[in-house]
């Protein structure tokens, strides 16, 4: 899932776990990891809801200042259809930068070819 640059960090620290989406069908699947910069989102609900269903309260708790703020960011290509995600931050383990470095160290078979 992508988040507005504004709303990542209060991702990272578990202040916002849900989103409103508004797309043509659903992109994410409950109980699948997607990516962030750092770490990942887990999506641990989606729920088709209707515009009406979107209060100031769920907006604030999306991340945004009010419904406005939100609908200017959420509603920004061809769907109508809109969801509710429910999801937690799995911050990056020491285990997985490890072997992002290692991978990163070790020479691709195109770099120690002779010439």
């Amino acid at each position: 899932m992508i988040f507005t640059k504004r709303l990542r960090n209060g991702v990272r620290q578990g202040e916002i776990t849900c989103s409103i989406r508004i797309w043509q069908r659903p992109h994410v699947i409950p109980g699948k990891r997607y990516r962030m910069e750092e770490g990942e989102v887990e999506v641990d609900s989606i729920l088709p809801i209707s515009l009406s269903d979107v209060t100031p309260d769920l907006a604030r708790e999306s991340g945004f200042k009010g419904v406005v703020d939100l609908l200017n960011v959420a509603k920004h290509g061809p769907g109508e259809n809109v969801y509710l995600v429910r999801f937690h931050y799995i911050p990056p383990s020491t285990r997985d930068s490890r072997a992002r470095t290692t991978l990163r160290r070790t020479p691709t078979a195109r770099s120690t070819r002779r010439r």
